[in-house]
């Protein structure tokens, strides 16, 4: 009974000082969560002053601050930041608009980002859901593993052409001197040359495992058109109509090779599937181009097409700023060329 006993309390004391190990574990990494990204909005203060807004849409948009940057998120974060003294807020009352917020970074803040800068770098995170997938693919047959590393390889394919694309434009990158100009280009590097690494493994993976590549390529009858210092890839039509993803990301990558994010469709070039929802083809294709920030405009001429839940689907795209429907190539350049 002693033996028991004893056996019981080592075992109960031993969950405890799991449980408390994990709580600790749980309340580090949050913590740690939180003051990243409470960092890097003070990086981007350090920079300039801007709004919530704006903090936003620069967290979204960069390659590297991998944060939702939803808006509870931002304000938490901005609130503790004024709270500590790190930064100021100002209302500037605007007479056409409603009144926005400027935030702006103290001496206290430029301190504390030094300080956070200076702190040891956390080691390299290495989350990839992929290499999940791939340990238990051996009950795939070889045409299905093809098919998965070949999805794979169009998505890393595509990130490559993505970064490429973000470090020739640069938007958020402060450059105040040639050295700060030095560092943010060897980050683009650092994520490009990720993707290059990873599509090379691929194909050692394809070799070690003896999957050559067999994909037919989708001839696209694509132009380039130039408008001043704008330009489009304009789709007009294929060798078979677009009805994968995959036409979607090679569609993407199109535009990535020719410097731009603008991308015009005419219904002609795609399959019947699109414009049926039930078969999910165009929320598919439609969240790529946001997903890579493509900026995409759909010519319609035949209304007959435009019918049921798919009516429903274009008059809520309508009202947003990544895919617009119009009637004629003039209406969809004229949207385009506005960004």
């Amino acid at each position: 009974m002693s033996n028991t006993g004893e056996a019981d309390s080592f075992h109960i004391e031993c969950c405890n000082i799991e449980h408390h190990m994990l709580l600790l574990t749980y309340d580090t990494y949050q913590g740690a969560t939180f003051m990243s990204i409470t960092h890097a909005i003070l990086g981007i203060l350090s920079w300039k002053s801007v709004t919530g807004y704006d903090l936003k849409k620069i967290i979204q948009e960069s390659p590297f601050m991998y944060w939702s940057a939803n808006n509870n998120q931002i304000y938490k974060s901005l609130v503790q930041l004024l709270d500590e003294g790190f930064a100021t807020c100002e209302v500037q009352h605007q007479e056409s608009s409603p009144s926005k917020k400027i935030y702006t970074i103290t001496e206290e803040g430029l301190a504390e980002l030094k300080n956070w800068v200076l702190s040891t770098p956390e080691p390299p995170d290495l989350k990839k859901s992929f290499l999940i997938q791939l340990a238990w693919a051996d009950q795939l047959n070889t045409d299905e593993l093809n098919a998965l590393l070949t999805k794979y390889e169009e998505e890393v394919r595509t990130q490559i052409l993505l970064q490429q694309e973000q470090k020739l434009r640069g938007p958020f990158s402060p450059g105040r001197t040639a050295r700060e100009i030095c560092l943010w280009d060897m980050i683009y590097d650092n994520l490009i040359d990720f993707y290059k690494r990873e599509w090379e493994w691929i194909q050692k993976l394809r070799s070690e495992l003896r999957i050559p590549i067999e994909k037919e390529e989708n001839q696209m009858n694509v132009q380039i058109i130039e408008r001043g210092t704008k330009k489009y890839v304009e789709y007009t039509s294929a060798e078979t109509p677009l009805s994968t993803r995959q036409d979607a990301l090679d569609l993407i990558a199109r535009c990535f090779e020719h410097d731009t994010n603008l991308l015009v469709l005419h219904a002609e070039a795609l399959s019947d599937d699109f414009f049926n929802l039930k078969t999910g083809l165009a929320g598919e294709m439609l969240q790529k181009f946001i997903n890579y920030r493509v900026k995409a405009a759909l010519i319609i001429t035949n209304e007959q097409v435009v019918k049921g839940r798919f009516k429903e689907l274009l008059a809520e795209a309508n009202k947003g700023n990544d895919f617009r429907v119009f009637g004629s190539a003039g209406e969809a350049e004229a949207w385009l060329l506005n960004f």
